[in-house]
């Protein structure tokens, strides 16, 4: 714990593992095996407890729970765990929990991440990099969220769905199955509503490339043409477009079926 900085309130196992410039805050409580990077703040009245590693300047919020065994019935106490990465800001009320034998045995969240107040990161999860999950969102068991995906708030996202990149999840919307890439979804039970074309431009994503995902957007969902066939002609019109082949890539190895 050498340069951390511990309010006399908190309990702080003597076991854990606390890198350089740590804070945490009053009445926080830090198990024994968690590990917790170089300047992570850890607010007041935060519990993190179970096999626990945070990486480096993340910003915990006060009554955060992190590490808290799984709400799943088939645990069986088995050494899972909730690895964090860096730079992500977990805010009020915020859960996560580790994982299960049935699903890999761990939770883990990337770097850049922002979990709105009241968000619910459920065992087994994968989230990427540069994700914002709004307030109240409640993800089930075994989902993945790629990279710079956006789900509004009070949006659930079912177990073992997927969220491919730069997708954006609109606000109170029920999610059942896969949302591809760059795509926009919404509605209870969510449907596609085109390309998240404002995320597309705020990635960079040139406009040749914009373009080229907009027909194969509309081959795959406008034409009437069967999964395969879609995602043949979607290949033989659009090679070469790296945007085009993860979205083309995702669809084919769903095995929930996509949102349409």
């Amino acid at each position: 714990m050498s340069g951390a900085r511990i309010h006399p309130s908190a309990i702080v196992d003597p076991e854990a593992q606390l890198g350089p410039e740590v804070t945490v805050g009053a009445y926080s409580i830090v198990g024994r095996r968690v590990r917790i990077g170089a300047g992570t703040v850890v607010g007041p009245h935060v519990v993190i407890e179970g096999n626990t590693a945070i990486g480096a300047r993340n910003q915990i919020f006060q009554f955060a729970s992190l590490g808290a065994v799984p709400q799943d019935l088939k645990y069986r106490g088995e050494d899972s765990e909730l690895h964090i990465g860096d730079d992500n800001r977990i805010r009020e009320f915020c859960t996560l929990q580790p994982g299960t034998e049935g699903g890999g045995m761990v939770t883990r969240i990337g770097n850049g991440n922002l979990l709105m107040n009241y968000s619910h990161i459920a065992h087994d999860c994968l989230l990427g990099d540069h994700n914002v999950v709004a307030n109240g969102v409640q993800l089930g068991g075994h989902v993945t969220i790629e990279h710079g995906v956006i789900l509004g708030a009070l949006s659930g996202i079912h177990q073992f769905v997927r969220i491919g990149e730069s997708a954006i999840v609109g606000a109170g919307s029920m999610v059942s199955q896969d949302v591809p890439p760059f795509c926009n979804a919404t509605g209870d039970r969510a449907t596609l509503h085109g390309l998240n074309s404002i995320g597309l431009k705020r990635r960079g994503v040139s406009a040749a490339a914009q373009q080229a995902l907009k027909r194969a957007y509309r081959i795959m969902f406008q034409s009437r043409l069967r999964t395969g066939e879609a995602i043949d002609r979607v290949r033989a019109e659009l090679a070469g477009v790296p945007e085009v082949e993860r979205f083309v890539a995702f669809i084919e190895s769903s095995t929930r079926g996509v949102c349409r």
